[in-house]
């Protein structure tokens, strides 16, 4: 059970449509597949998506620091030394999607020794979640187009809805679109990606007041703490807290300080471990948790979907499972399915999937 090797392979799929939000646009998955093999042969696997609008990380810097920083420290662990993994990874100021993604291939390989599941490692709670959908900058009759389609194929009735676009009457007419599209059963929310100044924000969220939005994700900068505050304050919809919430510390400063009322968890960003103590921290202050999306791909969604429905507290709301649909392919060799609006997660042991060896080959860039 002892870590005997690390890979960290680059890989690139280009998506069916550029994905636009507020911090930037994506047109091609430059991920990261991180291998943890150990002496006992088994392998265990998890995807590193870099964002560097967002963390600073690039597909050639998660590479480089798990290859000649985080390699050296971990390979000779036993599987479950995982605070010890943890306390030399936190030596490495930075760098949470390569923490992340080794954090994760640990657990995978863990548990396919074990021959259990990692969500029955993590908690067990249910086997399934609903699924929120991620519906990004474009025209008012393309965004409706992209969430009826979803809708109708599959079973899909929660949207999150990328906003903070200057002028603000531009998202404010999209969200007005796609609620007269969609119908009021249908649940909406709204991302800023930071886009938006508080007063903004402000008079945006009171021009679609009679939306029924349910959540406002991260509409202003990170660092502005006091107008998150202040904005916080303004409103009655939930806000949650995602790039100004990313450690343990940081959703302390964030709900103690009165920027937030809810928290989103991305175990791209936290992993297994960190994501867990945040989970816990949450659900012992009495505050809601949302599953979000760093962009992942079919490997990472199988990891969010394994994390969220591992828990009561996370399993509570529609994840944010379904980024992947945008991919024109993935890396597994059964690709994962989205029926009547939920994801389940993969039986078997670890994560429950495999990689195609093919299309890594096709795919990887190194």
């Amino acid at each position: 059970m002892k870590i005997a090797h690390i890979e960290a392979i680059p890989f690139a799929i280009p998506y069916r449509k550029p994905l636009r939000f507020a911090s930037g646009e994506v047109h091609t998955a430059e991920h990261v597949l991180v291998r943890v093999h150990t002496d006992d042969g088994v392998v265990g696997v998890a995807e590193a998506p870099p964002r560097p609008f967002t963390y600073g990380e690039t597909q050639q810097s998660i590479v480089a620091v798990i290859d000649r920083i985080f390699a050296p420290e971990v390979v000779g662990l036993s599987l479950l030394e995982r605070e010890v993994m943890h306390a030399r990874l936190e030596r490495t100021v930075g760098n949470p999607a390569a923490k992340a993604a080794l954090d994760m291939a640990v657990w995978d390989a863990l548990g396919r020794t074990l021959d259990l599941p990692v969500t029955q490692m993590l908690g067990g709670f249910t086997d399934r979640m609903r699924v929120s959908h991620m519906v990004g900058f474009a025209s008012d009759e393309a965004m409706v187009a992209d969430a009826e389609r979803v809708r109708d194929t599959y079973g899909i009735t929660v949207f999150k809805v990328k906003v903070g676009r200057r002028p603000v009457s531009l998202d404010v007419g999209a969200c007005r679109a796609l609620r007269a599209a969609l119908g009021p059963d249908v649940e909406l929310y709204v991302d800023g990606n930071r886009g938006w100044t508080p007063s903004e924000a402000a008079r945006a969220l009171r021009a679609m007041d009679d939306l029924d939005l349910t959540l406002s994700e991260e509409l202003c900068p990170a660092d502005d703490v006091l107008g998150r505050r202040w904005l916080t304050a303004q409103t009655t919809i939930p806000t949650v807290a995602d790039e100004s919430a990313t450690t343990p510390g940081e959703v302390t400063r964030e709900l103690l300080g009165g920027s937030a009322t809810m928290i989103s968890i991305k175990t791209a960003r936290t992993g297994f471990h960190t994501s867990q103590r945040i989970l816990h921290q949450c659900e012992g202050m009495g505050v809601e948790v949302v599953m979000g999306n760093q962009v992942d791909g079919q490997v990472g969604t199988a990891c969010t979907v394994a994390f969220g429905a591992a828990h009561r507290h996370s399993s509570r709301r529609a994840g944010e499972l379904s980024n992947f649909l945008d991919m024109s392919d993935d890396l597994l060799t059964e690709p994962l399915e989205i029926r009547g609006g939920e994801l389940a997660v993969r039986p078997g042991p670890g994560l429950g999937i495999e990689i195609d060896p093919d299309k890594l080959a096709h795919y990887r860039t190194d």
